[in-house]
């Protein structure tokens, strides 16, 4: 088994994002993803709309912005925070990916899922998630049974070469310093 240490790089403890109490906050507010020049979407609240498909948004900072109603993102409950598989989340938008990359990242969970492709956020650093303990937690299991890693990705691939006896590839993709080495050793 892995140790808790490179488990803390791999999975989010669900019972920390499924606060009773953030939910209810969530569902008091008309909470949404509103554009911002520097950091691409901040949370915001709808207070009032207007007959000109305007919308008052109070910003995370206490400021408040007019906006139209088309550049605003619906957010997703707090259930979905840090989601392993963004084709989970209810509202689906690029604030909503953005969002959920970012707060993965800086939890250190570098690896999500988006439906079949895995996506990887270089850290930068160095994690302990690739051991051999790591590679063994992942052997033989099914995707949606261990959290996003590109050890799942290539053990359903030489799975599937073993039990097809067809041949197998995995595209990695990424600017340069994207992490493209590090996930092909």
């Amino acid at each position: 088994m892995a140790t808790d240490e490179s488990l803390k790089y791999l999975a989010v403890d669900r019972r920390s994002v499924t606060d009773p109490s953030a939910q209810a906050e969530w569902s008091s507010k008309k909470l949404v993803w509103v554009p911002h020049v520097e950091h691409g979407f901040v949370a915001g609240s709808i207070k009032s709309e207007n007959a000109n498909d305007e919308v008052e948004v109070e910003l995370q900072d206490g400021s408040k912005a007019t906006v139209n109603k088309d550049d605003i993102q619906r957010m997703n409950p707090p259930k979905f925070d840090k989601v392993e598989d963004m084709a989970e989340l209810t509202c689906l938008n690029e604030a909503s990916v953005l969002h959920n990359l970012r707060d993965r990242y800086y939890s250190d969970l570098i690896y999500t899922y988006s439906g079949l492709f895995c996506v990887v956020v270089n850290p930068y650093k160095r994690l302990p998630i690739y051991t051999e303990k790591v590679v063994e937690l992942y052997k033989g299991k099914k995707r949606h049974e261990m959290p996003p890693h590109v050890f799942a990705v290539t053990d359903t691939a030489y799975r599937s070469m073993l039990q097809d006896r067809e041949n197998q590839s995995i595209l990695c993709t990424g600017e340069s310093g994207a992490g493209k080495t590090e996930n092909t050793k």
